[in-house]
């Protein structure tokens, strides 16, 4: 398989962040509110990027 248990977990990470941060803003309903203008933006996008990390992510293989 491409990816490995820790890829998936990461990946599940991020869609949990991702998630939480969509509900946060549904439940805040205000377009301009304090966690859609300062807050969302920075989570959108670092569990963005971190699903992204998440699968280009390999172990690196020891041969010691």
């Amino acid at each position: 398989m491409p990816l490995g248990a820790m890829n998936y977990l990461f990946i599940a990470l991020g869609a949990a962040l991702l998630a939480l941060s969509y509900a946060i803003m549904y439940i805040e309903k205000e377009v301009d509110g304090f966690f859609a203008l300062d807050i969302a933006p920075f989570t959108l996008v670092g569990a963005y990027l971190w699903v992204l990390y998440a699968i280009f992510w390999r172990r690196k293989n020891r041969t010691d």
